[in-house]
């Protein structure tokens, strides 16, 4: 399944990569705004928010991106290594 991450923190990018990786994930991981998110996010299974550090310019640019696709959207506020374990927990593969 291939996973987008929007927002968390930084320092925590490989950590979110190996968390998805660990379960059998590939993952891209966006945690500022860039000038080419649209053409960057793709078509993911699956877009996680951490809703705590994110800007709502930013969700609005992904969403618009996957309106009317198949993906699944997950909404945390929390942007921790457990919080995401938590998530991936719930769609096994």
């Amino acid at each position: 399944m291939s996973i987008v991450i929007i927002g968390g923190n930084e320092c925590m990018e490989c950590q979110y990569r190996a968390l998805c990786r660990a379960h059998g994930h590939r993952a891209k991981v966006f945690t500022r705004m860039q000038a080419a998110l649209r053409r960057q996010i793709g078509e993911p299974d699956m877009m996680i928010f951490f809703t705590n550090t994110v800007s709502h310019k930013m969700i609005q640019c992904a969403m618009a991106e996957v309106r009317g696709k198949s993906t699944i959207i997950e909404r945390c506020h929390s942007s921790s290594a457990s919080a995401l374990k938590s998530i991936l927990a719930r769609y096994p593969l």
